[in-house]
């Protein structure tokens, strides 16, 4: 009763009921907790996420390509990816809590499997393609519309930091930047990385990320709106 009820809490949360509630379970299950309690593979949420993520390519290419009518196809390609990578996908999932509703083995809960991008991730697709059988293309539509494709370019920016940082620099010329690790917390299995931006020693952003790469994107991310803070003020 008590997982009925976590399942129809998500459903409010995402705006959707399904007419079907064995795809929702289904979204919701990964492989560990299938093997763990001796289900048939097919029942976790491999099939879905690959049915997902063809959905969600669909729908985010018309969008791009209806709001950016003059943009070159290699552009429109590499806003795409930036938009539907592992990271981006587990931003918006957490923007959901949709870790917490994911069934684990008990060798993944352990070892922090909740809040890992790769399976939050692997989940939100999983989920769009449960929406999209159960409710066909427009449902799929609409909450791709509604939870990925919201505040776009906010996403983008915080997706995309690291190039986007590089990027500004370069236009006005400065030098004189890096990545400074600064430590790591957490045991093994959940370790946490601690990264500054530095501009010519002065610390300009700081990240925390499950890894380096990560670390970095959010230090660059608090290091781009500082920079146009500093630009906003002349």
């Amino acid at each position: 009763m008590a997982r009925e009820h976590m399942l129809a809490e998500l459903e409010e949360r995402i705006g959707y009921c399904f007419q079907d509630k064995s795809l929702l379970r289904q979204a919701l299950t990964h492989s560990s907790f299938a093997n763990e309690q001796k289900i048939n593979r097919m029942k976790d949420y491999e099939r879905l996420e690959f049915l997902g993520d063809a959905v969600l390519e669909l729908i985010s290419s018309e969008f791009l390509f209806r709001e950016n009518p003059q943009m070159p196809e290699g552009k429109l390609t590499r806003l795409r990816a930036s938009m539907v990578c592992e990271p981006a996908l587990a931003f918006c999932a957490r923007d959901l809590q949709l870790g917490a509703y994911i069934l684990l083995g008990r060798g993944e809960e352990a070892t922090g499997g909740r809040e890992r991008d790769s399976i939050t991730s692997d989940a939100m697709e999983a989920l769009i393609g449960a929406i999209y059988l159960d409710g066909g293309f427009a449902a799929a539509h609409d909450f791709i519309h509604r939870f990925v494709l919201s505040d776009l370019e906010n996403k983008i920016l915080f997706y995309d930091s690291k190039t986007v940082l590089q990027e500004m620099l370069q236009a006005q010329g400065i030098s004189g930047f890096s990545y400074e690790l600064k430590g790591e917390t957490g045991p093994d299995h959940d370790k946490q990385f601690l990264v500054d931006a530095v501009l010519q020693q002065q610390v300009i952003g700081h990240g925390r990320g499950r890894t380096k790469k990560a670390a970095e994107q959010q230090a660059a991310y608090e290091a781009i709106l500082f920079l146009r803070g500093m630009k906003e003020q002349f």
